[in-house]
């Protein structure tokens, strides 16, 4: 069930230069004999505010996105989550990021292909509801995470977590989207 997935994409030329590369190791590996799949899907991850910028370009080029949100979310609002000075500024619901978000996956829509992610923003459970808004087909989180997260996706319908972020993306301030999305969470 081999996925190859390249990080830290930044354009369309760079995931070019990586399937060359890929497809020079594969003739390599025909030549000396090696049995291979007939097809691999080759993926990116989006960690990159360069690349959720031109996601449309980018899923024209490969079979799946991954959204790494940790990545994303530090290089787009310029905040490292890991210190304690700024921390507190490190805010996963920030509108940019939600736009991003967005972006991203309605690329994938409409190139059909699939968009998971995986950082810390994936196993918040007061999260599920927007991922599943934005139309996220799977998610990556730490253990102790899943049983919450699998709870909310359970009972959630897809229509609800729509509707609320087309709310929250009529909001502005990162505090405002925290507070609504709370609100319809409890």
């Amino acid at each position: 069930n081999l996925r190859i997935m390249f990080p830290m994409v930044s354009g369309v030329a760079e995931l070019r230069a990586a399937r060359k590369a890929l497809d020079d190791v594969r003739a390599d590996l025909e030549r000396e004999g090696v049995p291979l799949r007939a097809t691999i899907p080759v993926g990116i991850m989006i960690e990159l505010p360069s690349a959720a910028l031109i996601a449309d370009r980018l899923a024209k080029e490969c079979d799946f996105f991954s959204i790494g949100t940790n990545d994303l979310i530090q290089y787009t609002i310029g905040i490292d989550r890991q210190n304690k000075d700024v921390a507190y500024l490190y805010k996963p619901l920030h509108l940019a990021v939600l736009r991003l978000l967005k972006q991203i996956c309605d690329a994938g829509r409409a190139a059909g292909i699939p968009v998971s992610m995986c950082g810390e923003m994936a196993g918040e459970p007061v999260n599920a509801l927007v991922l599943i808004g934005l139309g996220v087909s799977e998610l990556s989180m730490n253990g102790p995470s899943i049983p919450f997260v699998k709870r909310i996706v359970r009972a959630a319908r897809a229509a609800d977590g729509r509707a609320l972020l087309e709310r929250l993306l009529s909001l502005t301030v990162a505090d405002d989207i925290e507070r609504e999305v709370r609100a319809e969470m409890e």
